[in-house]
């Protein structure tokens, strides 16, 4: 019924947004022109046949309103091409306004993005007052149908709510902590298949979540054999915890379906908005700070013989090197190859132009030459030098994935304290937890916090030296 009212309301809309731009294009003319309303008929007919082909009307229940906006304006851009295509080929385009078409195109998009809009935010809220909500039994080990009940919490938005479990573990007694205990208390807890059945017929529970590893086939086969009959919907979440570093999810390559434990954690359409970002801003940097950049080049000069920049090779996203660039700060001196001796309080090696540059991480503004090539980007983990890599990528859980996404300049670990040396394999698990938080949680957004947190109080630190 909701669908057929959906379809009924996109129709009015691209009829409605049609008068009112007639009437704004032709002020003193209330009688549509014969194209116009064949026009109008076109998009009609369109928006009812391609709509639900684009899935507008399937629920999106639990499902990021950004998707489904987009989705919803793909498919009215879609019908009004098509419409001008079938007006073309009649040859009625020449007698079209197309200002008024213009007009039309946008009220009608318009009115149907904001009525999915307001319906959207208008069943969240009824969703978290309890209302409107699907019925949930979660089946699997305790420890990860707790993790899906914490989940479905903080989202009552999403509106599903879990009433039961099934637990598939070999002793409840032995896996329960007493925290679990107490969270697994307020939903009833079943072991028996039989009576698990009963009790998801017998009080209409919408949809029974296997939430096991990919290695129970044999239990996805049974609960599949007891509900052939039933119309519940039977969903697989599968538990990979111990597989990788992060919640994967699954997505089509070549038409099949595949779940990623290690991969490019944000696609390449999501990171526009710092891409773009990021050339901005770096080019305004290195324009605005040309004079502080020829007084430093000229105090690094005067300070020892020397370069005024110093290049060392890192790795840049999905491990491709690059050079990257600094003031130099230390005094010219040689290593052994393959070893590197960071620089310590009361380093003889450190300039003193270089100990004030190395404390306001002044010494890194050239790495802004570094986003402009598309190199690093203004936020992101820290790129360490090779010597680091190859020490601590076998030490540190995670370390390398931190090269999964471009290197930056200032990072989430660097806005909380973890900048300068780290002669500890401690200091480095730390700052590595904080970079894969923010590859977790990256939004753009997250990125101006930090720009923020950076210039405020990220300038200075005292463990750089």
């Amino acid at each position: 019924m909701f669908r057929n009212v959906a379809r009924c309301l996109d129709a009015i809309f691209v009829i409605a947004g049609a008068l009112i731009a007639h009437w704004a294009r032709f002020p003193a003319s209330y009688e549509l022109a014969d194209n116009e309303k064949l026009l109008i008929a076109f998009n009609c007919v369109l928006v009812l046949l391609l709509f639900p082909t684009f899935g507008i009307y399937e629920t999106w229940r639990g499902k990021p309103l950004a998707v489904m906006l987009g989705r919803v304006a793909i498919a009215w851009l879609v019908a009004v091409a098509l419409g001008l295509v079938l007006v073309f080929t009649l040859h009625r385009m020449d007698t079209v306004s197309r200002l008024w078409f213009g007009y039309a195109t946008v009220v009608s998009g318009t009115m149907i993005l904001a009525t999915k809009f307001a319906a959207h935010l208008g069943l969240r809220m009824m969703r978290r007052r309890g209302l409107n909500f699907r019925t949930v039994a979660l089946v699997g080990a305790p420890g990860f149908t707790r993790t899906l009940m914490a989940r479905l919490e903080r989202a009552p938005q999403a509106g599903f709510k879990p009433v039961c479990l099934f637990d598939t573990s070999a002793d409840m007694g032995d896996v329960l902590d007493t925290g679990e205990r107490a969270r697994a208390g307020r939903l009833p807890m079943l072991r028996d298949l039989d009576e698990f059945a009963k009790k998801v017929r017998d009080e209409h529970i919408n949809e029974v979540w296997l939430a096991l590893p990919l290695s129970d086939e044999h239990v996805i086969y049974r609960f599949r054999r007891t509900f052939q009959h039933d119309f519940v919907n039977l969903r697989f979440v599968p538990d990979v915890r111990s597989l990788s570093l992060f919640n994967h999810e699954i997505v089509s390559v070549a038409g099949l379906p595949t779940i990623n434990l290690d991969a490019t954690p944000v696609s390449s359409i999501q990171m526009w908005p710092k891409l773009i970002f990021d050339r901005l801003f770096a080019l305004v940097v290195l324009v605005a700070l040309a004079p502080v950049f020829a007084i430093l080049a000229l105090a690094v000069r005067l300070s020892s013989p020397g370069p005024v920049f110093f290049t060392q090779e890192r790795k840049g996203i999905d491990g491709r090197p690059f050079s990257i660039y600094k003031f130099r700060s230390m005094t010219v001196h040689h290593e052994s190859h393959g070893q590197l001796t960071q620089a310590a309080r009361f380093d003889a090696r450190v300039t003193r132009i270089g100990a004030f540059m190395r404390r306001t991480s002044m010494d890194e503004l050239p790495q802004f030459l570094n986003v402009l090539l598309g190199q690093m980007s203004v936020v992101g983990p820290r790129p360490h030098a090779l010597e680091h890599d190859d020490l601590y990528k076998d030490l540190v859980y995670g370390y390398m994935y931190r090269y999964r996404i471009k290197p930056g300049i200032t990072g989430w670990a660097q806005v909380n304290g973890y900048r300068g040396s780290t002669s500890k394999i401690e200091k480095m698990e730390a700052r590595v937890k904080f970079d894969l938080f923010y590859i977790h949680n990256w939004s753009f957004w997250f990125d101006m916090r930090i720009v923020l947190m950076t210039i405020f109080k990220g300038f200075v630190g005292h463990n750089a030296y």
